[in-house]
């Protein structure tokens, strides 16, 4: 504890504030001194940490589960990778304070939800990379092989990682969850208690120091390029476009500094906010996308969306997403996802049709580098008329299908480090047959045409 080394009091429900902004300001810090060099090393540092930890906590967690022939007290279907139109988990007579958590978090109807969150990662997909540090990252890569290879790897190197560690505290959490003492300050059941509690009751002192510093270095890594991500935007779309075309390098890199202060003191700010770690997660995942991935989408796919388009879907998606939490407080997220996209949308076809299209070089270059999909034939006729060599994207099909294997490689990869914890054995054996399979195939429909 450090209370006695603090100069004030501080009231017991923002402690967890105190904490975050301090870990916040060293991570700005950080992020606006550091540069991309040192940002992209320390990332592989941490990445190389956490992994270790990741490791550790799962065989940990293997082996309090597999001593003395201890079993987890779990409703039935619990290790079931499929489910029904309701989640159907009586934990009744295990935790009850589970389901009144399930009901009160949204996720009871968990059919509704699952094609919810299908139908939000479909058109996530199809707008491409997010326009933050996921767009920086394919951006930095030398050739369309590259970044393909780029995005393929992070799925193999980070879901069983991440998910080991994922399944490793679950597992810890389940077995001595009774033992934990995770009353918050109503008396009712505080269920983001148990994480901490995990890591001090059951991680040794050098595997808790790893743990915890892979838990910030990962936290570090996403705050450091999505702050970045903003302080480009900001600085290269907003004050050198609009507020000092001309201003000298030392201007820029103090405009820089002021954005990067600013855009982490408004987070902060509206951290104070947040219920808690779910409400915000559901809400970016849910409420967020939505205002954002019509605006994404279009640009890839239809020839006569602009930049005004793109303005006015951003705005319309994105302030409807922050109005709607108050608009519908007891809602989930992700269940008027659908809305806030439709509204994205109206605001991006009304932006698009209240300008003139963009400059016919600038579509006929970019059709004929990127050969995108989509709502294209008016350019598409004017790139033949020019070079009746040109040959469009006629993969469509092919691309599709190894989407579809991609998302069922990327389920395999999850649940592949659980099973493994869990060791069963039967569903394991089946989790890397099929996990094999996929990887045979896409190396032919795949890897082997990345050439092309």
């Amino acid at each position: 504890m450090v209370k006695d080394y603090v100069p004030f009091a501080i009231a017991p429900e923002y402690v967890g504030h105190f904490y975050g902004i301090i870990f916040t300001l060293f991570a700005m810090f950080y992020s606006i001194l550091g540069g991309m060099h040192s940002i992209v090393l320390g990332d592989v540092i941490k990445y190389c940490i956490m992994t270790v930890a990741c490791i550790s906590i799962a065989v940990i967690a293997m082996i309090h589960l597999h001593k003395d022939g201890q079993t987890l007290a779990v409703p039935d279907g619990w290790t079931n990778p499929f489910f029904g139109w309701k989640l159907d988990m009586e934990w009744k007579n295990i935790i009850p304070e589970v389901n009144k958590k399930i009901n009160d978090d949204g996720f009871g109807l968990f059919g509704i939800f699952f094609m919810m969150m299908l139908f939000k990662g479909l058109f996530a997909s199809l707008a491409g990379p997010a326009p933050n540090y996921d767009m920086q990252k394919v951006l930095s890569t030398r050739s369309p092989k590259e970044a393909s290879k780029m995005s393929g790897f992070v799925s193999i190197i980070l879901l069983p990682i991440r998910y080991s560690m994922v399944i490793g505290l679950t597992v810890l959490g389940l077995l001595y969850y009774n033992q934990m003492n995770l009353q918050g300050a109503d008396g009712a059941v505080d269920f983001e208690k148990i994480l901490p509690a995990t890591f001090n009751s059951f991680l040794p002192v050098g595997i808790m120091g790893l743990v915890l510093t892979g838990l910030l270095g990962a936290f570090m890594g996403t705050f450091s390029g999505t702050l970045n991500a903003a302080q480009a935007y900001i600085v290269n779309d907003i004050y050198l476009k609009y507020v000092n075309p001309e201003a000298s390098t030392k201007k820029i890199i103090t405009a820089n500094y002021l954005v990067g202060i600013a855009v982490v003191t408004i987070g902060v700010v509206l951290g104070f906010y947040a219920k808690n770690v779910n409400s915000v997660l559901q809400w970016i995942v849910g409420g967020l996308y939505g205002g954002y991935i019509a605006a994404n989408m279009f640009k890839w796919y239809w020839w006569r969306f602009n930049a005004n388009g793109f303005f006015w879907g951003m705005l319309a998606g994105i302030s409807a997403a922050l109005i709607f939490p108050y608009i519908l407080p007891d809602t989930l997220p992700l269940y008027y996802w659908p809305l806030l996209f439709v509204i994205s949308i109206a605001g991006c076809l009304i932006g698009t049709y209240t300008a003139p299209p963009t400059d016919e070089n600038v579509l006929k270059g970019f059709y004929s580098t990127v050969k995108p999909w989509g709502f294209w034939k008016p350019i598409h006729e004017k790139v033949v008329a020019e070079d009746p060599s040109f040959q469009p994207n006629k993969r469509f099909k092919l691309d599709m299908f190894n989407v579809v294997l991609g998302i069922i490689a990327q389920c395999c990869l999850t649940i592949l480090p659980m099973y493994i914890v869990l060791w069963l054995k039967l569903p394991l054996l089946i989790t890397v047959i099929i996990l094999g399979v996929i990887i045979l195939i896409l190396k032919k429909t795949w890897w082997d045409k990345l050439e092309n």
